[in-house]
């Protein structure tokens, strides 16, 4: 039973649980700030591709919304171009890079976190200025190399440059350091060697920060598009941003409507990603965060 002096529960949230309304209002309002300028011009793209041929994209006369919605652009667009052989180079270069990428930053990742070698602090400095210089500034010399190796207009020449990033063993090492000492310690007292706790001890304790190198991995290796257009020559190997590209060509008349189909196609499979695993996204960025 409730007594006189005893209060009845709440059951329904308070204002002052959020802040003062006021507070909130403002809060509110540069959310959806931010909703609109990231992901408006994406709902702008897709609207503008399901326009019929009469109605305007750019200028005073243009609508947002279509008055006579169809799938014309998108019909277009695979048949224009090789889309399917685009997304198939596209997946090669994406399965490449998550692979490797996980190979070597784990692995690299765990040794930086093991204490008692030389060179470790110098090895981590050298991947921390490795991040202050941007791929322009090295994309000639890479350039050379791919050519003296011969893999000029290849996908493996595309995937090469970069098989591993500094960020993503940065990010690996971070997340190992956060695994207590007693776990390694109780594999060491069973009698596990150096591999067999790396396996079962560590990569287990590390799934969220994998999960976050094999997201960036893929929508950096996805949009890639500077680089395959310095690499790749012929229309069969090139990667589907790439290729999407020559819907702004004049021989196919650049109708604006099929290039916004085009920015769509390639966009969705980023976002069906990122929607799926934005879960577990946010908490291996929190867990694998770099520590000093």
């Amino acid at each position: 039973m409730t007594t006189a002096l005893e209060k009845p529960r709440r059951f329904l949230p308070r204002w002052r649980d959020y802040g003062r309304p006021r507070e909130l209002v403002v809060r509110y309002l540069l959310l959806l700030l931010v909703l609109g300028l990231t992901v408006g011009p994406l709902v702008w793209q897709f609207l503008a591709s399901l326009k019929s041929t009469g109605e305007d994209v750019f200028g005073a006369d243009a609508t947002l919304l279509p008055h006579h919605p169809t799938l014309r652009a998108y019909r277009e667009v695979f048949g224009q171009v090789p889309v399917a052989t685009y997304i198939r180079n596209s997946v090669i270069v994406v399965v490449l890079s998550i692979t490797s990428q996980l190979v070597f930053s784990t692995t690299a990742g765990y040794m930086l976190s093991k204490p008692g070698w030389k060179g470790r602090r110098a090895v981590w400095v050298v991947l921390v200025a490795s991040m202050m210089f941007p791929f322009e500034s090295i994309m000639v010399s890479l350039f050379l190399s791919i050519r003296d190796l011969g893999l000029v207009d290849s996908l493996v020449g595309v995937w090469l440059p970069g098989f591993v990033g500094a960020i993503n063993v940065l990010l690996m090492r971070g997340a190992f350091l956060a695994v207590p000492r007693e776990i390694e310690d109780s594999g060491m007292l069973d009698g596990a060697n150096e591999w067999q706790r790396f396996r079962h001890l560590y990569l287990p304790s590390a799934w969220g920060a994998i999960l976050v190198v094999t997201i960036n991995t893929f929508i950096s290796a996805w949009d890639d598009f500077l680089w395959p257009l310095i690499v790749l020559r012929s229309e069969d190997h090139m990667t589907l941003t790439l290729g999407l590209s020559r819907l702004t060509s004049s021989s196919f008349g650049y109708d604006q409507r099929v290039v916004m189909a085009g920015s769509v196609i390639s966009v969705v499979p980023v976002l069906v990603l990122f929607v799926i695993t934005q879960r577990w996204f946010y908490k291996g960025v929190s867990s694998g965060a770099v520590k000093l």
